[in-house]
């Protein structure tokens, strides 16, 4: 993990940050893992065990492979490691095997890998000035952006608690962004691309990527009001762009196609039969919506209200991703392509279809690139951190975990809280009486739904009672947290006028 710190007169800050977050990480190898750790433990079996043709067939587990194929040659790389440590984990019909060098295996090799996204956050924070601070580094945006993004709450728990590979992929979208940032469009064009087949839930940001790379690539020229020009599209810069979205997608997918694979594939990567919600409901829209029909059902009136409202057919991707503020805020610079990528995000979290609770992270971490820029960003990002990730406790419901993840929020609460209003103390106060009153609603929540509930007669007959409180109250939080980050965009001037007025 040893990554180059950016030297200032404190010295090397950034891989101290870093080397403390390993430390953390390898403290918590022993906690709960979810059922994903075998879900994962399965994929290297099937893909060291089984030839290609046979990974996007294999059933013996419940826990098929449903991942991109560059996901699946990952594990097929890990297992070969893996293979050093205990064999009996690549036996397919070895279903929960967990051994102790398993253990040690699975965890360690999330560690090693997240030295992607430590390299991605130390290039985020050469593109990102931010607000000018005091002289002190901890005032500075850039050591702050480091500590929220390394020491993430969300990311810590669901990978190094939970247990998936979340933070290599993240470290690939953070650097295709540093790169749209530097300028050098096709190399984030290229990172992206790989990304997408890793893990296709990366489509939910995909049109930000597109509408960008054709606006402030394509387009080599605009007017002096800032608008397009349009006779400077360059059509080679459209084949150039093409090209690599081509050869990613032809590594990738080429094999299955010539084993005329394709629609299993996709079948495994698009199970649109599991349902609009997930079993634990991720706070958004469908949260509030199926809250609300529960609510009438016990009264008697959710067949007259919404007895013909929830959607039946298959989604498309349009349902998901149709953002017409794309048109208006990406021609500002890098800085209004990661405003809409964040809203891309965030629309589709809210929105989508079978969404986890997980997906959250796809807006908070990239949201905290433009906390450190504008107080407005700042008070947004810490409403939607903040809900976002108390919305993940119901992943760690062991007793054990209970101190764990309430001290690890409290920490990066707190720590985010008070760095961001440090820097922006000379604006206004970051949140308004209504925002401070909810956040605050959160401790009571959580008393309630790990300690009240448990010695109240609803503990059998509403079993379900604190997943939905939960899932209910965070959507409130992030709705309103999406809600004040799109009314910015349409309402806030564009930087480059801005600055001229």
């Amino acid at each position: 993990m040893a990554v180059p710190g950016v030297a200032t007169s404190g010295g090397h800050w950034f891989s101290a940050l870093a080397f403390g977050v390993t430390l953390l990480k390898c403290l918590l190898i022993p906690t709960y893992h979810s059922t994903d750790f075998e879900v994962h433990r399965n994929w290297l079996a099937i893909t060291h065990s089984l030839p290609m043709s046979q990974w996007y067939y294999e059933a013996t587990s419940e826990w098929t492979l449903d991942y991109p194929p560059f996901f699946a040659w990952f594990e097929y790389a890990l297992s070969h490691v893996a293979k050093y440590f205990d064999q009996e984990m690549l036996n397919v019909y070895n279903l929960n095997y967990s051994s102790s060098k398993t253990l040690l295996f699975q965890r360690f090799s999330v560690i090693f890998t997240d030295a992607l996204f430590v390299y991605a956050v130390h290039e985020c924070c050469k593109c990102i000035d931010g607000k000018k601070a005091g002289k002190e580094l901890t005032e500075k945006p850039k050591f702050i952006l480091s500590v929220l993004l390394l020491w993430n709450f969300g990311l810590l728990i669901v990978d190094h608690i939970h247990f998936q590979y979340n933070g290599f992929l993240f470290g690939l979208m953070l650097l295709s962004i540093a790169r749209l940032f530097q300028k050098r469009h096709l190399e984030g064009a290229f990172l992206f691309a790989v990304l997408l087949h890793f893990k296709h839930i990366y489509l939910y940001v995909a049109p930000a990527y597109g509408i960008y790379l054709l606006r402030s690539y394509c387009f080599t020229a605009n007017k002096p009001d800032g608008s397009v020009r349009w006779n400077s599209f360059s059509f080679g810069r459209l084949v150039s762009l093409g090209l690599i979205v081509f050869l990613v997608s032809a590594l990738s997918l080429g094999p299955f196609l010539a084993l005329n694979q394709l629609p299993q594939v996709f079948s495994r990567l698009f199970p649109f039969k599991r349902g609009l919600c997930h079993a634990y409901w991720a706070p958004n829209f469908w949260a509030l919506y199926n809250t609300l029909d529960k609510v009438l059902s016990v009264i008697g009136l959710n067949d007259k209200w919404f007895g013909s409202a929830v959607p039946t057919h298959s989604p498309s991707l349009s349902d998901s991703l149709d953002h017409p503020h794309l048109h208006y805020d990406c021609h500002i610079g890098p800085r209004g392509f990661l405003r809409c990528l964040i809203l891309c995000a965030l629309s589709s979290f809210m929105f989508g279809w079978h969404v986890h609770e997980k997906a959250i992270l796809l807006a908070i971490l990239p949201m905290s690139l433009l906390s450190v820029g504008k107080a407005g960003d700042a008070s947004i990002f810490l409403i939607l951190t903040t809900t976002g990730h108390y919305s993940l406790f119901p992943l760690l419901f062991t007793a054990p975990e209970l101190p764990i993840k309430i001290l690890l929020m409290l920490l990066f609460t707190i720590y985010s809280i008070s760095s961001l209003k440090t820097l922006f103390r000379k604006e206004k106060p970051l949140f308004n009486w209504m925002e401070t009153f909810y956040l605050l609603g959160l401790g009571p929540l959580e008393v309630f739904c790990e300690f009240v509930f448990h010695f109240t007669s609803w503990k059998l007959k509403y079993s379900f009672l604190p997943l939905l409180l939960t899932s209910a109250y965070c959507a409130v939080g992030i709705t309103y947290a999406w809600f004040k980050l799109y009314v910015s965009v349409l309402t806030d001037p564009p930087v480059g006028k801005t600055k001229k007025q």
